[in-house]
């Protein structure tokens, strides 16, 4: 005898909706999974840009989507700032070149270096102009009210880290390409874009369609063997 469950009930004194599953066979469960994956199999990142447009309204739903990601509290500690704006990305060109070039001339060790070669990455960050849009994602690590009180927020690193993996699908779902640029450091990323004093700069990427032609690196993602361990 099936039992119809009620719409919404109230736990702890707040209102709980109820949540309604697709559902699938297992046969479907399987090929939606091994279609994932061969979907997302497909992605790279790219550092060769078209020029060709992308609608605000694209990018919108994008963010949207990465949105959706899971936080600490539900406390959604995150800001993405979607940048279109040509003289805007070319002052974040210029501050991420700087610190680029203390980055390859001797921040960092010649083994990272060595393990950067094969990826053919330089100081210089044409795709920073050459994208039709830039979204450069913050984190909120406290709360800040109307009248300036702070708030706690949960979990921060781990949360727009989920939200950032979410955002890198939306954009592969979408058709379209980026590239996680981590500049280092990224502080400048505050002052040009004007964010508040509770926001710390996470990760900047690049979004838009690939050049024609696009060249990646020939590498290989780990096995499965070489990244799981089952417990059965």
């Amino acid at each position: 005898m099936s039992i119809t469950a009620e719409k919404s009930k109230m736990i702890n004194g707040y209102k709980h909706i109820l949540y309604e599953s697709a559902s699938l066979s297992e046969e479907e469960l399987l090929k939606a999974s091994h279609q994932f994956f061969e979907h997302l199999n497909k992605r790279r990142s790219i550092r060769e840009f078209s020029d060709q447009e992308v609608s605000k309204e694209v990018i919108e739903n994008i963010i949207r989507s990465a949105s959706t990601a899971p936080s600490g509290a539900h406390k959604q500690p995150w800001t993405f700032c979607a940048i279109s704006n040509s003289e805007l990305k070319s002052k974040i060109r210029e501050a991420a070149e700087v610190e680029e070039q203390e980055n390859y001339s001797g921040r960092m060790s010649e083994s990272w270096l060595r393990d950067l070669a094969p990826l053919g990455t330089t100081m210089e960050k044409p795709f920073l102009e050459e994208a039709p849009w830039l979204i450069v994602v913050f984190k909120k690590v406290y709360e800040l009210d109307e009248i300036g009180a702070k708030h706690n927020n949960y979990y921060v690193n781990e949360s727009v880290g989920i939200a950032c993996g979410m955002l890198i699908t939306a954009i592969h779902n979408a058709g379209l390409v980026t590239l996680t640029h981590t500049p280092s450091p990224m502080n400048f990323l505050t002052k040009v874009l004007g964010r508040p004093s509770n926001e710390r700069p996470y990760l900047l990427m690049p979004v838009g369609y690939a050049n024609e032609p696009a060249y990646v690196p020939d590498i290989e993602r780990k096995g499965l063997d070489e990244i799981s361990r089952f417990y059965e």
